[in-house]
């Protein structure tokens, strides 16, 4: 698969590095630095281009799981850019508030601005997870339409993540019951430390899809990736080291400041 990005002349992927850390209990995991957050976004969005023109190519269509969150907003807005078959890629999401679609705290509120009014995208195609309904019954209605789209053996062609402060990602937060499921897909919560209701991708469907990326930035995210990335394994308290992907190793694409207290080992 190419690297290059169809998204125009302005994309560039300037890295500033790479490398493969394996984690306490011997999973990899590749990383990318740039050297700042618009070469990074810059990155991002051509490698997201080149997987859905691949896939597209070859399989005829391309399901992404979208992140919400700051980092992946001007990700969006350069692949908003990109020259694609669009009524061939399916978006899903990986999580989202417990709020309408017109709220801004919703993840689909953000995408829809920073990328889907600016594509031509057929509205069947956009799947978002219905935050103003009842949780629990938003959570099944999700996992359903999930099977319905990808079929049972289904998988999602890429799923895009985000870490937060604590370790989580997605709405997979430390100690939730999300993080010890093995069978069902969408789980609603409710995450105490921010005082709401959420909706989620739980690890299966995130492990199983062919490629995961995360999206980290800032000196601010330097500490939690580390503990993350090269720390002890304690998924119940770090959620994303609960993301194992079965096909390959997860993707985390940062910043050189995310990347501050980073050793690359192999």
């Amino acid at each position: 698969m190419t690297l290059g990005s169809p998204i125009g002349s302005g994309a560039k992927r300037r890295r500033t590095g790479a490398m493969l850390i394996r984690a306490a209990d011997g999973a990899l995991a590749e990383v990318e630095v740039y050297p700042d957050e618009p070469a990074l976004a810059d990155g991002a969005a051509g490698l997201l281009a080149a997987h859905a023109a691949d896939a597209i190519a070859d399989q005829g269509r391309f399901a992404i799981a979208l992140s919400g969150g700051a980092t992946p907003k001007p990700v969006y807005e350069r692949l908003a850019k990109a020259e694609l078959d669009w009524a061939q890629v399916h978006l899903f999401f990986g999580d989202e508030r417990c709020v309408a679609p017109a709220d801004p705290r919703s993840n689909y509120h953000m995408a829809k601005a920073a990328l889907i009014d600016r594509i031509p995208i057929p509205p069947a195609n956009v799947h978002r997870m219905r935050g103003e309904d009842l949780p629990e019954a938003a959570a099944e209605a999700y996992a359903d339409e999930l099977q319905g789209a990808l079929g049972p053996e289904g998988r999602l062609d890429l799923v895009l993540l985000g870490l937060g402060d604590n370790g989580h990602t997605a709405s997979l937060f430390p100690g939730l019951a999300a993080m010890t499921e093995t069978k069902r897909t969408v789980l609603a919560s409710y995450v105490e430390v921010v005082g709401m209701w959420r909706l989620t991708l739980t690890p299966p469907p995130i492990n199983a899809a062919g490629r995961v990326v995360f999206l980290a930035a800032g000196a601010g995210k330097a500490d939690i990736l580390h503990r993350v990335l090269e720390g002890p394994l304690e998924p119940m308290v770090l959620p994303a080291q609960a993301i194992r992907p079965q096909e390959r190793p997860a993707l985390w694409l940062i910043d050189a400041a995310a990347a501050g207290k980073l050793e690359a080992r192999t």
